[in-house]
């Protein structure tokens, strides 16, 4: 199954080079995120074919589940591929009852790192995101140069590839440049939400990844009769369009569409090669305006 690298690849160092379409792991666990899966089988399958289809790039972190999803990555594929780039970040932690807490202090985001490594089984993380903002992705405007330089340090102790930023403004993108090179923004971004136009042209003209969370809406899945409309022209699902209309809004736009089905993974990589006219671009414009 392997071949070519779905969406193509993006360098954004010399040993860091991902699938623009990646995959994010976070629907790995329980439901709302918490607790083990229904199938763990499946959950391990579905890890092993997306490798195996050429995705380069897995975005994680150590609260999800907790724990639980960093171990199944680890026990679907470590020893890790050598062209395999997976992505974590800190700033949270769960609840007993599955509550997200924020929890960025900075001795404790290093505590994190290191539970990140313990449970994927590695020695060095190759990118760690610094989450901000609110539970709900959005973004809070607040200084973070001893958080970000907490998780430099580690940087420079070498438990740490790269770094980037996670519900960040512009502003707080400065901010952490004057620490240390951001290789990845992740922040809220689809079709309906397209508050950091701004800041996608930014990442594209530094070379900095911008992944975008909730491609398809998150918990308030995409509705738009126009996306409907699109899609059955172009013989494709809402999702795929959606995805599709992504990748060509920013040459440096990576994804991470989540699932825990291999029939849904397959579907979201085939979004990779639909290529989406000019005309239909135009009218999906208009869902965001």
């Amino acid at each position: 199954m392997t071949g070519t690298t779905p969406g193509g690849t993006l360098t954004l160092t010399d040993d860091l080079t991902i699938s623009r379409m990646g995959y994010g792991a976070m629907q790995l666990a329980g439901p709302n995120v918490f607790g083990p899966p229904k199938d763990r089988d499946e959950a391990v399958a579905v890890l092993r074919e997306a490798v195996e289809r050429g995705i380069t790039h897995i975005d994680t972190s150590d609260f999800y589940g907790p724990a639980v999803v960093n171990e199944i990555i680890k026990e679907a594929l470590h020893p890790y591929p050598a062209d395999l780039h997976i992505v974590t970040k800190v700033g949270n932690r769960r609840g007993d009852d599955g509550s997200w807490n924020v929890s960025r202090d900075p001795q404790d985001l290093k505590a994190q790192v290191h539970e990140n490594l313990q449970h994927l089984g590695v020695d060095t993380l190759d990118a760690v995101n610094l989450r901000l903002g609110t539970n709900e992705g959005q973004t809070v405007e607040e200084p973070i140069g001893d958080m970000f330089g907490a998780l430099a340090e580690l940087q420079q102790e070498g438990l740490i590839r790269h770094l980037g930023l996670s519900a960040a403004s512009d502003a707080q993108l400065t901010q952490a440049q004057a620490i240390a090179p951001v290789v990845t923004m992740q922040n809220l971004y689809n079709l309906a939400n397209r508050q950091d136009d701004a800041l996608i042209e930014r990442c594209a003209a530094q070379n900095i990844a911008f992944t975008p969370f909730f491609p398809l809406g998150g918990f308030s899945p995409l509705q738009s009769q126009t996306l409907t409309d699109v899609a059955a022209r172009l013989n494709a699902s809402p999702q795929q369009v959606a995805l599709a209309w992504l990748l060509q809004r920013s040459a440096t736009i990576a994804l991470i569409p989540g699932t825990s089905s291999r029939a849904h993974l397959r579907q979201n990589i085939a979004a990779a090669d639909l290529k989406l006219p000019a005309d239909a671009v135009a009218e999906l414009d208009t869902i965001g305006s």
